[in-house]
């Protein structure tokens, strides 16, 4: 099993489908430059990985991309400003943010002020939500800033989904998801990805770099990195799993039960299945016990329960 990554210019792209265009954008606070001078444009079918570190501005254009800022240069969205037509720009987008807000409706006020926002049922923002394992009948009236961060996290990606955005802009979306709801999240996402633009944001690429076609990275307000990324890796793919350590070992086995591993009869064997855009992150719980290790393997699957 490999994958491989490519990176090529994207000087030749053809920008007549352009959906979103950046043109030097600037945002200073205080007298501190954050945006210097964005110029970037993405189109429908874009996954983006909008990477960076603490600082970089990754937040600051999300938040100017959704009208929260004002700004020199220009924003549009599909021809519209998204600062003067907010209302009309909100209806197209669907945003996960990193840290859940503290609202203090219900849930089912929640989903409801969305559906109205976007002028769809509340069912069809429900079940995105209820694929991921929430238990939609038992938290209708919980107050949203009281669930758990999982909780939170699957009614946003929801809301989010359920809306059939044209625009999907998530930060850091899957931190909060145990193995299981990631799996469903990455089925989520391979269903839309020929109808929708997305922005991941994230700290480090190796996060997301399953998930993209393109990464986008910010140094101190400037674009420093725009290509495009050719990987093979299926969203909705599965990867059957062995792991073969040394002895028993109860952190390793705490750790790899929570991916739905299990002892597979022979001593130090466990077996598994993960998601596909997992690997990366699986591995690097493995690397956490690198000297236990005697065997790994991974092939793909294509049985998705």
């Amino acid at each position: 099993m490999s994958a491989r990554l490519h990176l090529y210019s994207t000087n030749s792209k053809d920008w007549e489908s352009e959906l979103i265009q950046f043109s030097a954008v600037k945002k200073s606070f205080r007298r501190t430059d954050v945006l210097r001078g964005i110029d970037l444009q993405l189109a429908t079918g874009d996954r983006v990985a909008l990477v960076g570190s603490n600082g970089a501005g990754k937040t600051t254009l999300v938040r100017a991309l959704l009208g929260q800022y004002t700004h020199q240069g220009k924003i549009l969205v599909d021809g519209l400003l998204p600062r003067e037509r907010r209302r009309e720009v909100l209806r197209r987008i669907g945003f996960v943010p990193q840290l859940p807000p503290p609202l203090k409706m219900t849930v089912e006020q929640l989903v409801q002020f969305a559906a109205d926002l976007c002028g769809v049922r509340p069912e069809e923002l429900y079940a995105p939500a209820e694929a991921l394992g929430l238990r939609i009948g038992d938290l209708r009236n919980r107050v949203f800033v009281r669930l758990s961060g999982g909780e939170k996290q699957k009614l946003l990606i929801g809301i989010a989904l359920g809306r059939a955005p044209e625009i999907l802009i998530m930060d850091e979306p899957a931190a909060n998801l145990d193995p299981e709801a990631r799996q469903v999240f990455f089925q989520l996402l391979a269903e839309r990805l020929e109808r929708v633009t997305m922005i991941i944001s994230s700290h480090r690429l190796d996060e997301v770099a399953a998930l993209v076609n393109r990464v986008v990275e910010l140094d101190h307000g400037r674009i420093v990195l725009d290509d495009h990324v050719d990987d093979q890796v299926d969203l909705a793919g599965l990867l059957e799993c062995r792991v073969r350590i040394a002895r028993d070992h109860a952190a390793f086995g705490k750790a790899i039960r929570k991916w739905g591993f299990a002892p597979d009869g022979d001593e130090g064997s466990w077996r598994g299945r993960i998601a596909g855009p997992d690997r990366l992150r699986f591995l690097g719980v493995l690397s956490r016990y690198a000297g236990l290790l005697q065997g790994l393997e991974m092939r793909e699957s294509n049985h998705v329960e």
